[in-house]
């Protein structure tokens, strides 16, 4: 395979991304959620309104009004509420239909790229296979980088509720304060909240429901401490503030344990990109000296136990570099 050819199917590989990515910016602006949204005011300014409708709901309904038979089949797998839940968790507006798309155009998407570069199908599956769990990834990245966002936010949203309340302000509308003062994302969470408290949802149940969208150890503290409170009384205020102080000296001791651990995460890191690094020169230099490992028997047997192996490293190193504080 000469340098040409490789050079126009990268070339191709690009436009045909480019053609997608413009054809969808030209059906966003035309099909969008916020077109939809504009299209759908305007109606409802334009008709009378219904009374005998029922109320709406707050939150979003994740696609299950979807009629489409493929998202009724989606919802019904045993674990579609856990994959909505972690969807919501990381701030995503995708349905369950749109993440299993994106994860079969993965797939689909480098199993066409193999085999226009006439590798063996074997590699064009197990190429097909690694891609395909590319959104899944994006999905728990994007969650852990908010869950991040929201614990560095939460010592100064505990601190901003207790000075309110010490201003005299009830705890609803404390929660208010910190939804319109505190930025994205925490200030939404708490906006929701407190939007859930003023149409009609018990402060026990809006809370209950923040923990569920933000799973944090710190966040659970602070729900538990407010219940606690509406139950046995107490100075509320005071017990946010040492919360806070809590929480802020935890992060500070998580800081040290990640500077001091930097040496270990940035090893395993390399023993674990290593490998995959020097197949992928190695392939460069001499293609001839890697293709024995899918075109021979023996070849394919040391590949796939090397892989087996590679990925148990992989994941003992990640369980060794991860302390939790």
């Amino acid at each position: 395979m000469n340098t040409s050819f490789i050079g126009f199917v990268v070339l191709l590989f690009i436009a045909t991304v480019l053609a997608i990515e413009g054809a969808y910016l030209w059906w966003h602006s035309k099909h969008g959620a916020a077109v939809k949204r504009v299209k759908a005011r305007v109606h409802a300014l334009a008709t009378p309104s219904d009374a005998d409708a029922g109320p709406a709901s707050i939150l979003k309904n994740g696609g299950r009004d979807d009629a489409s038979l493929i998202a009724r089949l989606l919802m019904s797998l045993p674990r579609s509420q856990a994959l909505q839940r972690l969807l919501l968790q990381a701030g995503l507006d995708w349905t369950i239909k749109r993440f299993f798309t994106y994860v079969g155009a993965c797939a689909v998407g480098a199993l066409a790229v193999a085999l226009v570069m006439h590798q063996p199908l074997f590699i064009a599956l197990v190429l097909a296979a690694l891609c395909a769990p590319l959104p899944w990834w994006v999905v728990r990245h994007k969650r852990a980088k908010r869950m991040k966002q929201l614990e560095q936010q939460l010592p100064e949203a505990a601190d901003l509720v207790a000075r309110a309340m010490l201003a005299g302000h009830s705890f609803p509308s404390a929660l208010g304060m910190v939804g319109d003062e505190m930025p994205e994302p925490l200030g939404g969470e708490f906006k929701l909240a407190f939007d859930e408290i003023n149409f009609g949802s018990s402060m026990s149940d809006a809370l209950q429901n923040m923990v569920t969208r933000v799973p944090l150890d710190d966040l659970r503290y602070f729900v538990i401490a407010v219940l606690i409170q509406r139950e046995a009384g107490g100075n509320l205020a005071e017990i946010l503030h040492n919360i806070s102080t809590i929480i802020r000296e935890r992060l500070k001791l998580l800081g040290k344990v990640r500077v001091l651990s930097a040496e270990g995460r940035l090893s395993a890191w390399i023993l674990c990109l290593l490998p995959f690094a020097l197949g992928g020169v190695i392939m460069l230099i001499n293609p001839g000296l890697m293709r024995i490992f899918w075109t021979d028997t023996a070849g394919m047997k040391l590949a796939s136990t090397a892989l087996v192996f590679m990925v148990l490293g992989i994941f003992w190193s990640r369980k060794i570099v991860r302390i939790h504080v």
